[in-house]
């Protein structure tokens, strides 16, 4: 299927690795022009030179988005260099672990900034670019604001205001037709995924354990699924969806673990 998206330009947060990255080659591969966001810029080239070698086009700036005059600086240099905005992918983020218990007020608060802050302020930036394409806002959330999972409120919070944001702007917006969804992800296999289980006592024996409960083939979800629904929500074979909270985790968080084991 076409889906469009040829020479369209679209932002992709932390699309230098993991998911954002499986969206970066997918989108490129779409013919789109990805543009990614993130703060080490050689991470971001590397990336960049990938797409290239396979014949695609891309673009990076460099940009702590935690910090809020660097989301804006971003998106001035993503008009500086194209003058459009046709997507916006909001991905940069990582579970800090942040809890409760043992976390203050201090973490909490850079975990909201580091997860979600850049969320609304790219957005923001964006818009008068968007409102001009009529273009898409995509937001990439967690399963731990539904779920939980223990010793992570600030992530948590995090992935709750961006499945809020979602339904929220996806009102504000519609007279712009710019359509607003997010994809709400479980278990997928990225280097930070694979960074964190390797901290636990048994790695191999929890990561069975986990994907044991995935109903659909018990196996994780992988990037480039991701991107696949990523790309078609951004594209104009969506048209009449917006303020969708879409799961692509093989059934993990809705249908019955006991599915696992049939």
């Amino acid at each position: 299927m076409d889906l469009g998206l040829k020479d369209k330009v679209i932002i992709v947060s932390g699309g230098a690795k993991g998911i954002g990255k499986g969206i970066v080659e997918v989108l490129a591969a779409e013919g789109a022009i990805p543009v990614i966001l993130g703060r080490d810029g050689q991470d971001n080239a590397s990336a960049v030179a990938e797409i290239e070698a396979k014949g695609g086009r891309a673009f990076q700036v460099a940009a702590e988005l935690s910090k809020p005059q660097e989301c804006e600086k971003a998106i001035r240099a993503v008009i500086d260099q194209f003058g459009e905005i046709e997507g916006l992918v909001n991905n940069a983020g990582y579970n800090d672990g942040v809890g409760l218990e043992n976390g203050n007020y201090e973490m909490f608060m850079a975990s909201l900034h580091n997860n979600l802050t850049h969320y609304y302020l790219l957005a923001h930036y964006a818009l008068p670019y968007l409102k001009e394409s009529a273009g898409a806002i995509v937001n990439i959330s967690s399963k731990t604001a539904e779920t939980g999972q223990g010793g992570t409120s600030a992530y948590a919070a995090a992935n709750g205001g961006r499945n809020a944001l979602t339904r929220e702007w996806a009102v504000e917006l519609a007279k712009y037709r710019i359509r607003v969804n997010a994809i709400i992800v479980a278990e997928s296999w990225t280097p930070a995924y694979d960074k964190w289980i390797r901290t636990l006592p048994n790695p191999e024996e929890k990561l069975k354990e986990i994907t044991a409960r995935i109903p659909l083939g018990q196996r994780m979800t992988t990037p480039e699924e991701i991107a696949n629904t990523v790309a078609f929500l951004l594209s104009e074979r969506s048209s009449h969806t917006t303020g969708q909270l879409i799961h692509v985790d093989g059934g993990y968080v809705h249908l019955d673990r006991a599915m696992a084991n049939a």
